[in-house]
């Protein structure tokens, strides 16, 4: 259940990410990497850093969003990088 829950997590959150940089149409699979990369990155760091462990607080979440949003960033820099 626990594993059901990161991946849903993960999902909402890229798809958030992708709705704050102002796509239209959400790009599913690429909100399924951003949300749990920049969950893992963001939300781990920013809980260390506040002193919050590894337990589910308002700084882990927001850290995920941001971490979320960056990777999202980072991955469309790097297409348009690749194709241009």
């Amino acid at each position: 259940m626990l594993i059901i829950g990161i991946i849903l997590f993960g999902m909402v959150v890229g798809a958030g990410a992708q709705l704050i940089l102002g796509k239209k149409h959400v790009n599913w699979p690429m909100a399924f990497a951003s949300g749990l990369a920049g969950s893992f990155v963001g939300g781990l760091l920013i809980s260390l850093l506040s002193g919050d462990g590894l337990e589910l607080r308002p700084s882990g979440l927001i850290g995920s969003l941001v971490g979320a949003v960056i990777v999202t960033v980072a991955w469309q820099w790097w297409q348009s990088r690749s194709t241009a």
